[in-house]
């Protein structure tokens, strides 16, 4: 099972303020945490939005809008993606995820699974029949 570790912008990551230096010693050590356990696929933070852009779609038309974009509160600043046998097994290592914004700032990460093969009917249904 995958899980995607999600961690909120603020106004700061947005402006492209970086985190002090404890905070990037207590990511690296989780992170390191998690390759030694073996359940570590990926970790990155995002740039802010104004340096990404969107796609909107309506039909078969297409637009591209360029950031940066208003709602914080929409928006990603990093993730953390691991692979583990359950959902326990996430709650556990999420629970251990550092605060992003620092031990005493206020914050939420947030955590979703991500879809399997199994999970999509028409992929399953195919590879079951072969």
């Amino acid at each position: 099972m995958r899980f995607m570790i999600i961690v909120k912008a603020t106004g700061a990551t947005e402006a492209g303020v970086m985190p002090d230096a404890s905070l990037f010693a207590a990511m690296g050590e989780y992170h390191q945490e998690l390759a030694r356990a073996g359940v570590l696929l990926d970790a990155n933070g995002l740039k802010p939005s104004s340096q990404g852009w969107r796609i909107r779609y309506k039909g078969k038309q297409r637009s591209v809008i360029d950031g940066p974009f208003a709602e914080t509160k929409e928006l990603i600043a990093g993730y953390t993606l691991i692979q583990v046998r359950s959902r326990e097994e996430a709650l556990e290592w999420a629970r251990r995820f550092p605060n992003p914004h620092g031990e005493d700032a206020a914050a939420e990460i947030e955590v979703r699974p991500l879809y399997e093969m199994d999970d999509l009917p028409a992929y399953a249904q195919a590879h079951k029949e072969q």
